[in-house]
This record gives C-alpha cells, sequence and structure tokens, in this order.
C-alpha cells in the first residue's frame, strides 16, 4: 500500500477559513512545546500556543503568527480551530512592536494589579507577529 506523503489541512477562525489545502508538513507552538505533524500522525487534540505557524506544501512554505486556539490531528488531516492567525501581509510592523513594548513594560513594572498571564501572552503574540515579519 502506498504511503500518503500528504494530509488535509484546514485552519478555521470565527471569522473565515484562513486556510484549506493538502499539506506535506505543519508545525505550531502548543502548551506542551512545538509539534510537527506528517501524514500518518497519531490522533490527538492540543491547545495551541502563540508562535510561528509553519505549512509545507508540495512547492511551497508559508508562514503565519498563530495565537491561540485547538488542534485536533487525525492521520490524514489536521484541523486547527484559531482565535487569531494572520499572513504576514495582514499584520502591521508598527502596531506589533507597540504591543512588544507596553508587554515588556508591563511585565517589567510589575504592580499588585497586573494581570502576569495575560501580559505574558500579549508578549507572545506580538514576537510572533514581529518574528513572521521577518
Amino acid at each position: 500500500m502506498a504511503e500518503n506523503k500528504s494530509f488535509q489541512l484546514r485552519i478555521i477562525t470565527p471569522d473565515r477559513v484562513f486556510y484549506e489545502g493538502e499539506v506535506d508538513m505543519v508545525e505550531f507552538n502548543t502548551t506542551e512545546g512545538e509539534i510537527g505533524v506528517l501524514p500518518g500522525h497519531i490522533p490527538l487534540t492540543v491547545i495551541i500556543k502563540p508562535g510561528i505557524l509553519h505549512i509545507y506544501e508540495a512547492e511551497a512554505e508559508k508562514h503565519a503568527a498563530l495565537h491561540s486556539g485547538f488542534a485536533e490531528v487525525l492521520p490524514e488531516s489536521v484541523t486547527i480551530l484559531a482565535e487569531i492567525v494572520e499572513w504576514p501581509e495582514e499584520i502591521d510592523e508598527h502596531r506589533a512592536e507597540e504591543a512588544l513594548h507596553r508587554a515588556e513594560e508591563r511585565l517589567r513594572s510589575r504592580t499588585p494589579e497586573t494581570d502576569i498571564a495575560r501580559a505574558e501572552t500579549a508578549l507572545l503574540r506580538a514576537m510572533a507577529r514581529i518574528e513572521v515579519l521577518r
């Protein structure tokens, strides 16, 4: 029996179907660490952590900033339900830099009112946006 060299990737946000197509591999961050998925991967469900989404198609590589959500991995498909995911051309670099500085300042000048988890998530999102632009 021939081995599959690709699988179906579907990325859905509340606003749109962000991506749908056949891919050779996909990589993204989870709360447990970075994951790379190839055809035939064991089934699992993971929580997404902000970072860079790498999509490897047969003839191209695509990258996007993936901020949060869940992923269902099956041997023949991966479905990502994302809160926010952005192609590089959709990102305003100036706004991303400002968000990075705000998050860094919140973490640097911690007060009892500072929501540390929220500030760390904002920092990771800003870093992902900036990194995908590079």
